[in-house]
């Protein structure tokens, strides 16, 4: 199994540190991402494994291979940049060869791994155009056919789809993971875009400040954040603090400040040791939230809150509904779909309940200030919404 192992792997630029003492196993084989902010290390120790930067302190280890101090040409790793770096004087069928001449391959022999490469990438008519002939999608394939041409053990992806419009990024994504599949070895992926990472991913490792904050398959990740950036990086989310006033049989119950010198209470399963009187912050998911005029049937293992429409913005496959409760605000997602040819649809400053169940409040370590509304973001900057300058159309 050749195995990637980072080992206390830090990166101090002249007093600034970039990746602070990062320790991670990746598999033979996976697909695995790096995402976080700009900023925040991502590409800096992809650079460090491509061998570009060279780390102040720590190891980068391929099999049973410490690669630290080991140059980049003389390393099975290669490397696709956003801006593909395509030769323009060459055709595309040069460009993936490039590295076969430079290896001097038999000619019989480039011909051959570059049409399977071209093949691969579903490229082989368009072996003898230009770069500047083809779209960004196509150049993204040949970059990618390139990169794997001379076998490499790793491919490492430097936010490749960031120069491209989203249908055609949503389509490279299923293309990338196709690739993957097909050739079996180890894709390290760089992204800010958490719709990627969560997409293409067997695993993701999420970072901030240097350092990885949570590491996990995605949807691990998604349902059980382990802090507050986590929770508000990954997917939209409500942030509710409170304080444990009671614990059952598995379920606990929390008190909420709403804001307004009022509270209510929440319900909630937990997976870490609680006491009484402990302030914690629920993530709730904004998903996860049923929306009703109409109260629901009372049922222990479900909360309930009363609020009143605040804003109401057409998303296309859903409508996000902003619902004040107290001074907070809660952002809940609904589906466009009708059980009733009759349901009339929401309208704002129309009172509403919120309702969900008990198992969908995920418990974070952490207090998250309550003042200003559930869904503030964590670094204290504009609520992750816009409030409308005119009446919504009903949806």
């Amino acid at each position: 199994m050749e195995e990637i192992r980072i080992e206390h792997l830090s990166k101090d630029f002249d007093g600034f540190v970039a990746v602070d003492d990062v320790s991670l196993t990746i598999n033979n084989g996976e697909l695995f991402s790096f995402l976080g902010p700009s900023g925040c290390g991502k590409t800096t120790l992809l650079r460090m494994i491509a061998g570009f930067e060279a780390p102040s302190k720590g190891r980068i280890v391929i099999g049973n291979i410490d690669i630290t101090d080991i140059p980049p040409y003389k390393r099975q790793v290669n490397t696709i940049f956003q801006n593909y770096s395509l030769f323009p004087h060459m055709t595309v069928f040069d460009n993936v060869a490039f590295g076969l001449r430079i290896r001097k391959t038999p000619k019989p022999e480039i011909k051959d791994r570059v049409g399977e490469m071209l093949a691969l990438v579903k490229m082989e008519d368009q072996a003898f155009r230009y770069p500047d002939q083809l779209s960004g999608g196509m150049k993204q394939r040949i970059a990618i056919a390139r990169a794997l041409i001379n076998k490499p053990k790793v491919l490492l992806l430097d936010e490749p789809l960031a120069a491209l419009d989203l249908k055609l990024r949503q389509h490279m994504l299923i293309e990338l993971m196709n690739i993957h599949d097909a050739v079996g070895i180890t894709f390290i992926y760089v992204t800010h875009d958490q719709g990627e990472a969560m997409s293409i991913s067997d695993r993701v490792a999420l970072m901030n400040h240097g350092k990885i904050v949570q590491e996990g398959p995605p949807d691990d990740i998604y349902e059980r954040p382990q802090s507050i950036f986590s929770a508000y990086f990954i997917g939209e989310t409500n942030l509710i603090t409170g304080e444990v006033i009671a614990i059952e049989d598995g379920f606990m119950q929390l008190k909420c400040p709403d804001g307004n010198g009022g509270s209510f209470e929440i319900g909630s399963t937990f997976h870490f040791a609680q006491v009484l009187g402990r302030e914690l912050t629920v993530s709730l998911r904004p998903e996860k939230i049923a929306i009703s005029r109409s109260k629901p049937r009372v049922q222990d293992d479900v909360n309930m809150l009363r609020g009143t429409i605040e804003d109401i913005l057409y998303l296309g496959t859903h409508t996000q509904y902003i619902v004040r409760v107290g001074a907070l605000r809660f952002r809940v997602f609904s589906q466009h779909k009708r059980v009733y040819f009759d349901d009339k649809a929401l309208d704002w400053e129309e009172a509403v309940w919120l309702f969900w169940h008990n198992s969908d409040s995920w418990l974070i370590d952490e207090i998250q200030d309550n003042e200003t509304s559930a869904t503030e973001p964590p670094d204290g900057g504009v609520n992750h919404y816009q409030r409308s300058t005119k009446r919504p159309t009903k949806v």
